[in-house]
């Protein structure tokens, strides 16, 4: 299997630099809805696509509006919350979480990222005509908090037909300063799950990193984003982020997770413990049809703090991100 060419700089593999406000033209890999075949085919390729202007800054207002009050628990219950006040400002409120669990579980504005028209005819010519959602994390990454070492969606969120696909929308423009996205493209097509390993790189959270893959730092490039825009990416796709390291602000985002709906879920064991039989059922259906609907529903997961790591990340079994 051909593989990218890693010693190439970054802007010989690319016709022109990685930035999502350029003088005169979108870099490669930025575009505009409704994808063409030219779009499909680079998604492929190098494993990751940036749709710019996906949602209008009236549906980001709506959606930072959300996130804030999802932060003070006025929009249910969230395991890990911390108690605050009537009076605190959501500027403190958001300053407290780097990332929530299942925001849509609380909101059907979140909800409604997965299943809108735009979303469904983006997957359908990414993965395929029937489509499905089982997560979904809310960022809000404030000033100084930290990021997450390189890693593979996959690796925690396993399908059968490596068709996972993450959607990461940027509520805020995301900057290499803010702590943006970074990708090693190409880096899917090797289909392999790279080892992973604990880590105390004060840079990232409490995730674990991988490792032992053929690349270096040098062979990523930042995702910078514009507010509003929306990056899919494949679930062997090697990334990470970076602090932010802004003066103030946030790097606000909501990343959902898809996959083909032909496939099963082995997330967790079922009661008969035969892992080849197992399918997470709770899920969000957002093109076309389910195999399984005989199944039926469920509803295994809470929204949850996620650990950031300021506190310190224990043992090994904090290092999980998947629900």
């Amino acid at each position: 299997m051909t593989t990218p060419a890693a010693s190439l700089p970054v802007h010989e593999r690319y016709q022109y630099p990685f930035s999502s406000w350029p003088d005169s033209r979108s870099p490669a890999g930025y575009v505009k809805a409704p994808l063409t075949d030219d779009d499909v085919e680079f998604y492929g390729e190098h494993g990751f696509l940036v749709i710019e202007d996906f949602y209008p800054t009236e549906e980001i207002a709506g959606l930072n509006s959300e996130a804030a009050r999802i932060c003070r628990g006025d929009a249910g219950p969230v395991r890990g919350l911390t108690e605050h006040q009537p009076d605190e400002a959501d500027d403190e409120v958001l300053r407290k979480y780097l990332c929530i669990h299942f925001p849509h579980k609380l909101s059907e504005l979140m909800k409604s990222t997965i299943t809108n028209r735009r979303t469904a005819d983006a997957l359908t010519g990414i993965i395929g005509p029937n489509v499905k959602c089982m997560q979904s994390m809310l960022f809000i990454k404030a000033a100084g908090k930290p990021g997450q070492a390189w890693h593979q969606d996959e690796f925690y969120i396993p399908t059968r037909d490596r068709s996972l696909t993450g959607g990461w929308i940027a509520f805020d423009d995301a900057t290499v300063q803010n702590g943006c996205l970074w990708v090693i493209p190409g880096s899917h097509r090797h289909g392999v799950l790279w080892p992973q390993h604990q880590q105390k790189d004060p840079r990232f959270d409490c995730a674990g990193e991988s490792g032992d893959f053929p690349y270096t730092d040098d062979d990523a490039v930042p995702v910078e984003m514009k507010a509003g825009s929306i990056v899919f990416f494949n679930g062997y796709l090697l990334h990470r982020s970076l602090p932010n390291k802004a003066v103030g602000g946030y790097r606000r985002a909501l990343v959902n997770h898809f996959m083909s709906a032909e496939s099963l879920l082995p997330w967790h064991s079922d009661e008969s413990g035969w892992m080849g039989q197992c399918d997470n059922r709770d899920i969000v259906m957002v093109a076309g049809k389910d195999p399984y609907a005989y199944k039926g529903l469920e509803d295994r997961h809470g929204a949850h703090v996620r650990p950031s790591g300021e506190g310190g990340c224990g043992d090994s079994k904090n290092n999980q991100k998947d629900d």
